[in-house]
């Protein structure tokens, strides 16, 4: 990405937190349900999650 601000940069740093919490929060709760069904579903927004920080760190010239 090309002519990002220091305000551009600052946001896409707190999404990129914000995905990575919510993986690492809902494989917490994918691993501590009982429910079989309940724990592939948090599993399945985990990896969406997963996807989106990838994707974002990505297009910011990080390397996966």
């Amino acid at each position: 990405m090309q002519n990002l601000t220091a305000k551009d940069l600052d946001v896409l740093s707190h999404v990129l937190t914000g995905e990575q919490m919510a993986c690492k929060k809902a494989r917490i709760y994918a691993n501590t349900l009982t429910d079989v069904a309940l724990a592939k579903e948090m599993e399945a927004i985990a990896s969406q999650h997963e996807q989106r920080f990838s994707a974002l760190y990505t297009l910011l010239g990080g390397k996966q």
